[in-house]
């Protein structure tokens, strides 16, 4: 269904391209994508959305591989919107389209302790909430007090972390409903001694980590006891291409784009690299990104 855009006050874009709102830089036709001005205006659009409508949530579009056929459905892009965040003593209420390098700026600003590995996390709040992303032995979950979501009605529901079975890389939210804000808590710390640490910590990702190259951060999760980016390198399978899409040779749990890969590469790539590693270790590795869309 295509929306009327002076009905609501955030901005809409019909057919839009999402390789240009992920960070792979692949990915077909959305059939419409919508930047809430504010948590109010996204209720407002929701509400006027058709039931059976598919709605893709995201934020910088890093962990997501959008196939090459596209979205046929609704994408509500946070991506430079929802971004107010407020400080109350050890406590922090943040929208979720904040970027979480961002925040572990502010947070160490603020003279508190516990957020550094954000910096590490190339991606929004909300993306880390619906992953349970995290980095350097810390996750996100393990600073949240609550969260507050939305449904397709608009409503608006503050739940505590009991609500939410929250795994690794993974988090069960009620169906139908999706976050709009966090409080999130810390510890008092040393402000300069925080911002120390969050500078070594991307000083060291940028070392390890092809981060001027158009990837999607970790491909794979850790199995239990051991890493993914082993299991390849170990296995003799970086470098590996197909087509456009190959395995960084700075990272073996990465997938770069050559400027050239569609997003049919990259999947073939991953599922090559799974074959590949359960037939010499007798393990499947399990995607940390998701995979949606229509295939071309």
């Amino acid at each position: 269904m295509i929306m009327r855009l002076d009905t609501f006050a955030g901005e809409l874009k019909c057919n839009e391209p999402l390789a240009k709102h992920t960070s792979w830089r692949v990915g077909g036709i959305a059939q419409q994508l919508y930047r809430p001005a504010s948590i109010e205006d996204l209720a407002g659009f929701l509400t006027q959305l058709p039931e059976d409508e598919p709605v893709l949530w995201l934020g910088l579009g890093s962990n997501l591989l959008v196939r090459d056929g596209g979205f046929a459905g609704t994408v509500i892009s946070t991506s430079g919107t929802l971004k107010e965040f407020e400080f109350n003593g050890q406590e922090l209420m943040v929208e979720v389209g904040v970027h979480c390098g961002k925040l572990a700026r502010r947070i160490a600003k603020e003279g508190l302790t516990g957020g550094a590995f954000l910096a590490g996390i190339p991606g929004t709040i909300g993306g880390a909430l619906a992953m349970n992303a995290g980095a350097h032995k810390s996750d996100t979950w393990s600073l949240v007090k609550e969260v507050t979501t939305i449904d397709r009605s608009g409503t608006l529901r503050t739940r505590p972390t009991s609500d939410f079975t929250v795994g690794y890389r993974h988090v069960v939210v009620p169906n139908g409903e999706w976050f709009v804000s966090a409080t999130l808590s810390f510890e008092q710390g040393d402000a300069a001694e925080e911002a120390l640490q969050i500078k070594s910590l991307l000083k060291r990702r940028n070392e390890t980590q092809p981060t001027t190259q158009p990837c999607a951060g970790s491909v794979f999760r850790n199995p239990q006891g051991d890493f993914a980016g082993r299991l390849i390198e170990q296995g003799g399978f970086k470098g590996l291409k197909v087509g456009g899409a190959s395995v960084s040779e700075k990272h073996a749990n990465f997938i770069v784009n050559d400027g050239s890969a569609t997003a049919s590469d990259i999947e073939a790539l991953i599922l090559l690299l799974q074959q590949k590693v359960e037939l010499k270790y007798g393990l499947k590795l399990i995607p940390e990104v998701h995979i949606i869309g229509e295939v071309a």
